[in-house]
This record gives structure tokens, sequence and C-alpha cells, in this order.
């Protein structure tokens, strides 16, 4: 209710007065002596006149709460909460005393912000009111604020003192303007029309991503940056003080968004691996402040400054990066005097170290002369020191590896910028099966190059991996710094092939010892005794600067700590390491570490560098072994056997073929013990029977745990399927998966028909809302029926719902939202009762077991099918069980009819099926029931019944089909045909573990179709 509605049903005459009643009158004039009157003094319950206290504030209150309810019309809220009401109203009206300001600011403010002080100053002065009451005592308030108002801008003093104030500020705010423009000269209108010149330049000049290195032919070597750009993340060291009565606490490593380095620092040095992202966050920070305008971008890239001599002045900056157009004179000076320079310093390790000090100097100088503005510094982690910059105040943060989620919206944009959104999915889909390709997918560089490499080859990776490496050392190693135009660094320049050489040796030297860390002492030993044989690097000093030159420059390797190298990709390492043990002759040393999954990827590079004999000499030795995992190891090595001995290729394949796709569920178990290896190597959906494609689906799942990206690409590729197997193994592997994601990629693509879906925690149950609607939901735990209610997103679409293991279900009321319910299931929610609140619905089947109160049952007059297990209160059925109801089915289990016996069973003369498995022993009165429904036609016998609990079982000529259930085999049956003449189908279902002699059952019922199952 608005205040203006809310005051068509509260008389002005009311108000008024009571907000007379709350303030004291004032005297004539501007209020200029003593000092400002406050709030706390001109209400009239508090300060030095008090008139008013609490009980007449509340009894003003209730006045006012008492005539809205008495008003013409609906009352705004339940009578029943005139007096929280009233209370919250009367907390809220002396929270007027605690405010500090004077009228005027009052008044300044406007009725909807006093209103919102008032609340907060009478905190909790809501609880336990209904929603409508909350919403009358908030529109009262407002109502009230409004009055009140009203009466201070009719106080003698209000105008005088509003107009003192307002003098006031005026000259408080010219003595500002005057300051200010003391302290920042007017710009000079050139430098205003310079840079709508400039800024849209370095916008348009900044706004696209190049890959250096690679040869495309049909593809463009330039991206959209708006498009491209993916906000990476950096990490920095955060330090926490501890207080003088705490134990100090480690430093913390934070994560935050790249772009937002400057939020918290004016001077950041930022350091990246190669490709990590460095240059295009320059280029984003660039462009971003050239089109907001708060800041004058420049881009410094050092390579390009250190060229020309000495590093320039601000005069002198446009010029050395090659910018065409020429500012008014001192205009830099200027903006940076100004404080509104935003300069972004590329590449310290593009520089020789002997530069880098120079270069030191340099900013400490500009900044020394132009405080104020925002510096970014970019590098390589190992080109200076930690703490390089640390006295200067330049805060470090570094760029961390790409996750899984950048990877995809990376591969995503890149896909949207470069206009080939048909090459995305399966690209996609080979990052996640793949495990050495997303190893190498962790920064914007590789990334950038197997996007181009795919779209180039019309979808398709290079053919084997190796050829993806290949380019990628290449441009890495050699191609991407020369094509920046970068030189030497350090004096030491080292080829391609000698880079190749140090790089496999230590790269094999990790692989041997399965670490994938070395310390540098032995790293520089291994150069050392490499040296003599690399002509090309043996010239360029001693193994302690080769190794350094090959950590600064390779792009490969990096020191994650002090005193510590590792290769900045696994793949890298793995890939060298096996080009190092083929050219070597290494073939005993891979086969017999073939059991190491560690080894996995480094045999498959080997048979990538192999001659075709040492191929074949492999792969024979893989299949040697016989296990499953080793010969879909040499299955998959086939990608990268460009040429193989026909006869080998041909073995491998049969030998895999007995594997995959797995034609059973035991198949598809044993095949998901070989390891997410098996998942790049699973088929279809195209070309797999049913049988196949739920075997492929299976091993998939089983795998989910180790590989979840991966198993999740299998699966989605079957999302379209057709077959209800399938689509209930999509459906129940849910949990192992991350909800969300997997709700949006698989489960919301599937044909819901004849499928239920299961929940189990919150995320699954949240994930619901974001998907189409379900017509079958199963909720697992402790949901509470609200939250299952509002996580639906169409309730009326619900036909089938089952409430499993849930302690939070009390009253079903809530239930009412499915207005197409048919199906209702609870298994063991002990506290549900409310039944009759589910009589409005359709619901046509009820399936309980263990529930709390069943009174209400009697009201569901629609119930064909009822299944119970538990006492039933009562002497007789007709006692609980819905005596209207034209039951069809009827289930009643363990300690159901301990108290009621079968007693009233005839009444329902529509029964058609009667599943039995009580505790008690049926009496004659219990069959005679049974005997007196004409159309029952089907009877289920639980085994327990045998032999004594059948009783005084007469016979049942009308008994046509008749199902046993958990039987042990043992059981003594004899007495079944005579009693049940009529019999044409018996359904033996055993006990878990149990077999049962179907040819038994087959002599005693000769005219009968008899089957077995597990039940």
């Amino acid at each position: 209710m608005e205040p203006a509605v809310l005051g068509g049903k509260l008389a002005s005459g009311l108000v008024a007065p009571l907000v007379k009643k709350l303030f004291v009158t004032g005297g004539p004039g501007a209020g200029l002596v003593d000092r400002p009157v406050r709030l706390a003094r001109l209400v009239s319950f508090r300060g030095e006149r008090r008139h008013l206290g609490e009980a007449e504030v509340r009894k003003l209150a209730g006045r006012l709460v008492g005539a809205s309810l008495d008003s013409p019309g609906e009352p705004p809220f339940p009578p029943g909460e005139a007096d929280a009401v009233t209370d919250g109203l009367t907390a809220r009206l002396l929270a007027l005393g605690d405010l500090d300001m004077d009228d005027v600011q009052a008044v300044g403010l406007g009725y909807r912000e006093l209103a919102r002080r008032l609340r907060d100053g009478a905190r909790r002065s809501d609880d336990g009111l209904s929603t409508d009451a909350r919403y009358f005592l908030d529109s009262a308030t407002e109502w009230a604020c409004l009055h009140i108002l009203e009466f201070f801008t009719r106080r003698s003093t209000f105008v005088a003192r509003t107009l003192v104030e307002q003098t006031r500020g005026q000259a408080e705010l010219i003595a500002k303007v005057d300051e200010l423009i003391t302290r920042t000269p007017r710009p000079d209108a050139r430098d205003t029309a310079f840079e709508r010149r400039y800024l849209p330049y370095v916008a348009e000049q900044h706004d696209r991503i190049t890959i250096y290195g690679i040869d495309l032919r049909d593809s463009p070597d330039r991206w959209p940056l708006e498009v491209a750009y993916l906000s990476l993340e950096a990490t920095t060291g955060e330090d926490r003080s501890a207080l003088p009565e705490e134990r100090p606490e480690p430093d913390r490593t934070v994560r935050v968004p790249a772009e937002d380095a400057f939020r918290t620092h004016d001077r950041v040095l930022l350091r990246g691996d190669a490709g990590s992202g460095k240059t295009t966050l320059v280029q984003w920070l660039a462009v971003t402040a050239a089109r907001d305008g708060d800041r004058v971008p420049y881009v410094l890239p050092l390579r390009t400054l250190v060229r020309a001599g000495a590093l320039p002045a601000p005069a002198a900056f446009l010029t050395a990066v090659g910018c065409p157009l020429t500012p008014p004179e001192g205009w830099a000076e200027r903006v940076l005097t100004a404080g509104r320079g935003l300069l972004l310093v590329d590449g310290l390790d593009e520089i020789p170290s002997a530069d880098r000090h120079r270069t030191r100097d340099w900013l400490l100088a500009l900044i020394r002369a132009f405080p104020g503005n925002r510096w970014l510094l970019t590098s390589r982690p190992t080109a200076v020191r930690p703490d390089w910059l640390a006295a200067e105040g330049f805060h470090e943060l570094a760029l961390t590896p790409m996750r899984q989620a950048d990877v995809a919206a990376f591969v995503q944009r890149w896909h949207a910028a470069a206009r080939a959104p048909e090459y995305e999915a399966r690209l996609l889909d080979s990052l996640r099966t793949k495990r050495d390709l997303a190893r190498l997918a962790t920064n914007p560089l590789m990334c950038g190059l197997m996007c181009a490499l795919h779209r180039e080859r019309r979808g398709y990776l290079p053919t084997g991996r190796k050829e993806l490496y290949d380019a990628a050392l290449t441009m890495l190693l050699a191609r991407r710094d020369r094509e920046r135009g970068m030189g030497a660094v350090d004096g030491a320049e080292l080829g391609e092939e000698a880079q190749v050489e140090l790089l496999q040796r230590l790269a094999y030297a990790l692989v041997l010892s399965g670490r994938t860390e070395m310390d540098v002492a032995t790293a520089e030993g291994i150069v050392e005794r490499c040296l003599p044989s690399v002509a090309s690097a043996a010239g360029q000093g001693d193994a302690a600067t080769v190794l350094g030159a090959l950590l600064l420059r390779s792009g490969l390797l990096r020191r994650p700590a002090e005193g510590v190298l590792e290769f900045v990709h696994r793949t890298f390492q793995d890939y060298l390491g096996a080009r190092y043990a083929v050219e070597e002759g290494h073939l005993d040393v891979l086969a017999g570490h073939a059991h190491d999954t560690q080894w996995e990827d480094v045999i498959r590079m080997a048979v990538a560098h192999a001659r075709p004999g040492e191929r074949a000499v492999l792969l024979r030795r893989l299949l040697a072994d016989g296990t499953a995992r080793l010969t879909l190891l040499a299955l998959a090595c086939l990608e990268h056997a460009t040429a193989l001995d026909p006869a080998v290729r041909a073995e491998v394949e049969a030998r895999a073929a007995a594997l995959i796709p797995p034609r059973s569920k035991e198949d598809a178990k044993l095949l998901a013990e070989a390891g997410p290896l098996v998942l790049e190597l699973l088929p279809g959906p195209e070309g797999l029977t049913d049988t196949e494609a739920h075997g492929v689906t299976v091993t998939a799942s089983l795998l989910a745990t180790l590989e979840p990206d991966g198993a999740m690409a299998v699966l989605r590729r079957f999302r379209e399927h057709a077959d209800l197997d399938v689509r209930r193994q999509l459906v129940g592997t849910w949990a192992r998966f991350e909800g969300r994601a997997y709700a949006t990629e698989v489960l919301d693509h599937l044909d819901r028909t004849d499928l239920t879906l299961t929940c189990a925690s919150d995320a699954q149950r949240l994930a619901v809302a974001g998907m189409r609607p379900w017509s079958r939901l199963e909720f697992r735990g402790g949901h509470r029926l609200s939250d299952i209610v509002s996580a639906v997103p169409d309730p009326a679409a619900v036909e089938v719902l089952r409430l499993v293991h849930n302690p939070a279900v009390a009253g079903l009321g809530a239930l009412s939202a499915f207005g197409s319910l048919r199906r209702l299931v609870l298994i063991e929610c002990p506290s549900a009762r409310g039944f009759e609140e589910l009589a409005p619905l359709p619901l046509g089947e009820l399936v309980i077991a263990q529930a709390g109160d069943l009174a209400g049952l009697r009201e569901l007059g629609s119930l064909r099918l009822l299944s119970l297990s538990g006492p039933l209160p009562g002497d007789r059925l007709t006692d609980v069980l819905p005596v209207p109801a034209p039951l069809e089915y009827l289930f009643l289990g363990r300690r159901t009819t301990d108290h009621t016996g079968l007693r009233g069973l005839s009444h329902w003369r529509t029964l058609k099926v009667l599943s039995l498995a009580p505790t008690a022993t049926l009496t004659a009165a219990d069959w005679a029931e049974i005997a007196r429904l004409p159309l029952l036609g089907c009877l289920h016998l639980s085994a327990r019944l045998f032999p004594f609990g059948l009783g005084p079982m007469p016979a049942l000529p009308g008994i046509n089909e008749l199902r046993l259930a958990g039987f042990q085999g043992g059981e003594d049956v004899s007495g079944l045909p005579a009693r049940l003449p009529g019999v044409r189908v018996v359904r033996v279902l055993s006990a878990p573990g149990a077999r049962v002699d179907t040819a038994r059952f087959e002599a005693l019922f000769p005219d009968a179709e008899v089957s077995e199952g597990e039940g």
C-alpha cells in the first residue's frame, strides 16, 4: 500500500495532531545562536522540555492503528496483529529521538529516506509480523514521515534556517572551486582538442589481438580485442599484521581480476609467464581508459623504447612508440602534473639486464616528478627479483593459469571474434576429453594457437598432436620473439635447435625421476654436461648463463620457488622427454614404465617421434602385456603413428575392438578400470546400438570422478539419444558433476518421456530452476517443501513427485502448488501429515512408507493406487483408507495391518491387484474379505507368508496372475496350485543374492507362464 493510498484510510486530522504532539514548538528566528537544534531536542519525549513518555507515544500509535482497522473496506492486515503493529510503530516513532540531524537536514533527506532511518533505528520492529502487517507498518511509517516533514517546513525557524544553510553552503562551494582553480591550471583548449583525437586513436590502435609465430593461410591473424578479451585472474600475497594479543598469521594468497589491478594500488608490477596475457591486459587497460576518458593512457613497450638509447621524457612518449599524432607543446607534462596519466610499461623481461637498472631509474624519476598517476609494469617472473620495486610502492601481482571455465570462455569468444562458430563445439570436446591438450591450454597464447590451427584445418587439430606441439615449440622458442622485433637479451641468443636439445635433456631427467620440479643446481649440471655437444650454445657463456637465457626467453621453463625449475606445462616435459628417449634408443625403458599412468603421454609421444620399426616394437610390447589398459594405450598411440606396419595396426585395432564399445554394464565397468585414457577413445553415438550406447555412457559416468570435464564431454554427445536406458544413465550420474554445469550441458537437452530427475543436494535443487520443466521429479534428503516449490520453474507441469529420506517434510499443504500432480511417493518422511490438504489435487496414485499422521487419507477420494507401509491406526481399514476412492491397486506392507487386519477390505470392490507383505498370519476372516473382491485378478504375496502365514487360505478361482516376492528358493508353496486354480502367469522375484529354481514352479503350475526376476 503506497503512502498516498494509506492516506485514504487514515484521516489527516488524526495524523497531524499525532505529529504535533511528538514535537515541541520552538520560537521564531533563524536558529543562529548556540548550535543547530537537533531532532533529539525537538521531540517531546526527549530533551529538556519532555511532556510525552513512551506510554503516551504508544497510545498515539495505537489510535492511528485502530483507526486504520476501523475504516471501511478490507482491513490492511489481520486484526489479531494490531498490538504487534502498534509496538512496531511506537518503536519507530521513538527512534526520532536518536537521529543525529536537524530539521533542515531531515527535509533534505525526503520522507522515504527518513522512514528508512527510523526502520534502521528500531531494528527488529517488524519481527514476527505477517507480510500484510509488515507492509502496513512500513507504509504507516512513510505516511507519518510525510506529515513530520510538512510540520518542519511550517515551523517559524525553518525558512530562515534554510536560507542561512544555503548561504553557508554556497560560500563553501565557491571557496573550494577557487582553491581547485588555483591548484589546477585551466586546460588549454588545444589540449582538449588533441585528446579528442588521441584517445580514439589509442582505442583503435590497441583494439586488436595478434598471435605471432604461426602460419595462417585462410585465417585472420588479428581479432577484435573487445570480443576476444578474457578477464584473467592474478594472485597477490596479502600481508596481515597481527594485533598485540594475536598470533601472527602467514601471508594469504588472494585472487583478483587482473583488470582490477588499480583498484587498491596506483603502482603495480605484474608478472606472468610467456603467453599468459600480460600484453593483452595492457591493451585492454589502454582501450578502456581511452573510451572512459577518465585517464590518458600511454602504452610504452620497453623493447621499442630502449632501441633509441636514452629512455624518453614525457614530451617524447608518443614519438618513441610511433604515434603519428603531434600533441601541443607541454601537453604530456600537463597531463602528468594533473595526475591524469595511465602509464603502461610493457616487457621488462624483453630488455637486457643492464637496461633494466636504468629503466628503474627512469621510472622512479618520472614517479617523483609527477605523483598521482597510475603505473603498470609487466615482466616475466624471473626477470627481476621479487622486491625489485617494493621500496618504491609497487604492488606485485602474478597472472594465474586459466581455469577450465576460462578456457571454455576463451574458445567461445575467439570463435565469435573469428566468425567461425561452427568449429567451437568440436574443439571444446577435444580439450575436455584429451588430457594432454587440456594441460597445454592454460594461457591465452596456447589457447589462441589451438583455436587458430583448429580453424585453419577446418575443425581438426594437426594430424597427430606432435604437429601441434612442434608448432607450439617453434612459436615459443623462435618465431614469436623474432616477429615482435626482439633480439638477444643479455648477450645470449640460442637458436631453436639448441634450445630444444637442452630442454629435452632436462625434461628426460624429470621424467625418469618421476618429478615435475628440479633444483637449479641439478639443472645447471645437466646443461654443463650438454654444452660441449651443442656448439651454438657453448659460445654463449657458462651453464648458469645459458640456463638463465632458457629460463627467461624460451617460455617453457619457470621458477615456481627460489632455486627450483619446472616446465610451464607437463605436456612439454613429456613431449621433450619422449623425444630424447627415442633419440637415445631407450625403448626398453619406455616399455618398462608402461604400467605407470604418469608415463602414458610420454609413451604416446615416443610413438610419434619414433621411426616405423621402433613404433612396431613398442606397440607389440604393449600388446604382449595382455591387460586392457595397455591395449587401450596402444590404441591411443595409433593416432601418432603416421607410418606403421599394417599388421601391427590391425592387431592393435582387433584387440581394442573387443573392449570398445562396451556391450554390457559389466564390460563398461571393466573398461573404466583402464582409467581416464579411455574417455578419448569412446565412440558414438553414431554407429552404436542402444546397448553399446548405454555401455559407453556407463563407462564415462564411472570415470567422472577422475576426469569430470572429459566425462561430461562424452556424455554431452548422447544428450539427444532416444533410448530410455541411455537417458536414465545420463540422469542418474548427475551427482558426479557440478550441478549447474551438468544441468546446462546435458540434462536440459534430454527427452523427458518416462524420465525422473533426482535431486539429492541443494546445488542440484537450485539448478532445477534454470532448466525446462520436468514432469517427474524426485528429491532426496532434507529439502523443505517451500524450497522445492520455489525451485520448480513450472509447478503445474509436475505430474509425479517423489520425496525420499526427508525428515524436513511436515504439513503437505505446500504441495497444492503442483496442480497437475497425479502420483506422490513419500519414502521415510516420518513427520509427513496433513494428507487431507492434497484432496483438491488430481492425485491418482499415492505411495507411503514410514510417514507421520495418516488420518487425512480418508479425504483422498480420487486414488486408484495406494501403497502403505507402517502401522495403521483404527480397527478396520475403512477407518483410515479413503472410503470413496475407486482403488484398483492396494499394497499393504510390514506391520500395516497389525491392528486392523484386512477387516473392511471388501468395501473396495474395484480392486484388481492386491499385494500383501504383512508380518502377521492371515486369518480366515482376512481371506474372506479377499474372496469378496469380484474384480481381483492379480495377487502379490511376500515370501514371509510361507509356509504358515497363509493360514486358512480358500480357493480363489478368479486369480489369474500370481507374483511371489522376496523368495530365497526353499519356501514351501506346494499348497498354492489347489487354491489358485485359475493362475496363468507366475512371476517369482528372488531375494538379493538368491537364485530360485523356476522348474519347481513350472511343475506346480503346468498351465502357467513362469518367469524369474529380482525384487
